[in-house]
């Protein structure tokens, strides 16, 4: 190499829950870390629902994914990594030492001996209603994602999909808006049991099989009716609303590292119990892999990037101890600790 770029010994690539952990946890191993997201920001596909109430993560009472994105944030920059925004990876070369050179879309380099990805879906995009005129609502009263709850105060809302998030706005938006209905296409519903039983028992006006099929304005602008079909009779139904809200799902696109001959499917990398992917050096976590026991939760996005990370450090140096000690027991943290004026008995 020409260029003499810092070498790190891991860099994880995506700033979601997983990468943030992740980071956090590599601190805990005393490795050399850089964290690399795409985005101008982090959090991954939380910051698509800043306003979604989190239920299920360990310890942690009921909280509002942009709190609990401020806390991954924080808790990340324990040990002081290297966080890099606003650059996506495109490419890698092994090195004849058997490092790896990152390359990026806006062409900067980035030098590491090992790489955990926690991409998620990839570049993820909202999928559009496909309706035509649609999008010109989307400046008024057509909404892809909820932002403030506020702002459906006492409003007629139709929620279009199936998923967790269209579940858990409905729920969300129960409490406080007029009135809310939930139009699907299909009898089951995609989201967390208890909360598709919750919604059921509510006052939402669950419709299936039901699809969106038209959208109707009178001054141009805004939506003030749907025209809903039912899917096997064809049967359609008038709505009046004042909001919509389309929670298709998303799209996902994996870019140039499809082209890294890892064994990617459609929506996951394959990988082992130790989050190593078919790539020597190269290790996984959270939504981007798919193994037998895969826990689709937050909590066990978590549980990926401690077992990617314990992998990297093994691969790194094979006598090092399988795991880090608990923080009450771990060096790194008693110094924090003294930091904080805070005693070991404490702390324990």
């Amino acid at each position: 190499m020409n260029e003499q770029l810092e070498l790190y010994d891991v860099t994880i690539i995506g700033g979601g829950p997983a990468g943030l952990y992740t980071t956090f946890y590599s601190g805990m191993r005393e490795l050399k870390t850089k964290l690399i997201e795409a985005q101008d920001q982090l959090g991954g596909r939380l910051l698509t629902y800043p306003e979604k109430i989190i239920w299920d993560v360990g310890g942690v009472t009921p909280i509002r994914c942009e709190k609990l994105i401020a806390q991954l944030i924080e808790q990340a920059g324990t040990f002081e990594p290297t966080i890099v925004l606003g650059q996506q990876i495109t490419d890698f070369e092994r090195q004849p030492d058997d490092t790896f050179i990152l390359s990026t879309l806006s062409g900067e380099r980035h030098h590491t001996r090992t790489v955990i990805l926690t991409i998620g879906y990839g570049i993820r995009k909202m999928a559009k209603l496909e309706i035509e005129g649609a999008d010109s609502y989307e400046v008024t009263n057509l909404y892809y994602t909820v932002q403030e709850l506020e702002v459906f105060r006492g409003k007629r809302v139709l929620i279009s999909g199936g998923g967790d998030s269209a579940v858990d706005w409905a729920n969300e938006l129960e409490a406080i808006a007029e009135s809310v209905t939930v139009v699907h296409r299909r009898d089951s519903f995609g989201g967390h049991e208890r909360n598709v039983s919750r919604m059921k028992q509510s006052s939402v006006d669950v419709r299936t099989p039901y699809a969106v099929q038209a959208l109707h304005s009178k001054n141009g602008k805004d939506i003030d009716l749907v025209t809903i079909e039912h899917m096997e009779t064809k049967e359609q139904e008038f709505l009046e609303v004042d909001a919509v809200i389309v929670n298709h799902g998303m799209r996902s696109d994996f870019g140039p590292i499809r082209n890294w001959d890892l064994n990617l499917g459609e929506w996951n990398a394959t990988v082992g119990e130790k989050m190593a992917t078919n790539i020597p050096g190269i290790f996984g976590a959270g939504d981007f892999v798919s193994y037998g026991s895969k826990v689709g939760l937050i909590a066990g996005t978590f549980t990926d990037g401690v077992l990617a990370l314990n992998s990297a450090k093994l691969y790194l140096d094979p006598e090092a101890p399988t795991m880090a000690y608990v923080s009450s027991h771990n060096q790194r943290f008693k110094e924090k600790n003294k930091q904080f004026g805070i005693e070991d008995n404490q702390a324990q």
